[in-house]
C-alpha cells in the first residue's frame, strides 16, 4: 500500500509543476508609432486585443511602455533576446501596424538633440503617422513625433549618426513639404 502512495505521489509531481502559475514579469520597451499624446488610446485599445500581456504604463515624453506577462505562457519556448521580437510582432498585429515596441534607448538622453522641422499638410491622423514613420525610419533618430495642431516633426537625434539635412531630404523624397526653420 505504501509503495503504491509513493508511486501515486511521484506521479502526481509532474502535474502539479505543470499546473504553477507562471512567473509574471515586467518588460520596459521603446515604442513605435506613439507620435502625439492622442495616440495613447490607440495604443491602449491594442493591448486590449493580445491577452496575456498587460499594459502597466505609458511614458510619452520617453517614448517608452511598461508591460506585464509570463514568458513562459506568453511566448512558449522563446529565448530570452528573443522576446522583444515577439511582442513587437503580436502589437503590430493588434494594432494594425500602426504600433511597435524596440529594446531601450542605448545612447543617454543628454547626448541626443532636438530637431524642430515644420511641415504643411498634417491635416489628420494618418498624415502624421506617414510623416512620422519616415523620420522614424532613419537611422540615428531615436525618436520622433508628428503634430497637424502644430504643423511640425520633433526628433531627438543621435547627432553622430544624423542630422537635420538628413531629415529634410528624406521629407521632400516623400512629398512633404518644409516649411522655414524653427530651430
Amino acid at each position: 500500500m505504501l509503495r503504491a502512495l509513493l508511486i501515486f505521489a511521484v506521479a502526481a509531481l509532474p502535474a502539479a509543476a505543470a499546473d504553477k502559475p507562471a512567473k509574471t514579469e515586467r518588460f520596459t520597451y521603446r515604442v513605435i508609432g506613439l507620435f502625439s499624446k492622442d495616440r495613447e488610446k490607440d495604443l491602449k485599445a491594442a493591448f486590449a486585443e493580445m491577452p496575456g500581456l498587460t499594459l502597466l504604463s505609458v511614458d510619452f515624453d520617453e517614448a517608452e511602455l511598461t508591460v506585464a506577462f509570463a514568458p513562459s505562457k506568453a511566448f512558449p519556448g522563446t529565448k530570452p533576446e528573443q522576446l522583444v521580437e515577439r511582442v513587437n510582432d503580436k502589437l503590430r498585429t493588434a494594432s494594425g501596424h500602426t504600433f511597435g515596441v524596440k529594446s531601450r534607448r542605448t545612447v543617454p538622453r543628454d547626448k541626443l538633440r532636438r530637431v524642430n522641422i515644420p511641415v504643411a499638410g498634417l491635416d489628420c491622423k494618418a498624415c502624421c503617422l506617414a510623416v512620422y514613420e519616415i523620420v522614424a525610419a532613419i537611422d540615428g533618430v531615436d525618436q520622433a513625433t508628428a503634430s497637424f495642431k502644430d504643423g511640425q516633426v520633433t526628433a531627438l537625434i543621435d547627432p553622430k549618426r544624423t542630422d537635420r539635412t538628413k531629415l529634410e531630404d528624406a521629407l521632400r523624397k516623400r512629398g512633404v513639404a518644409i516649411g522655414k526653420r524653427a530651430n
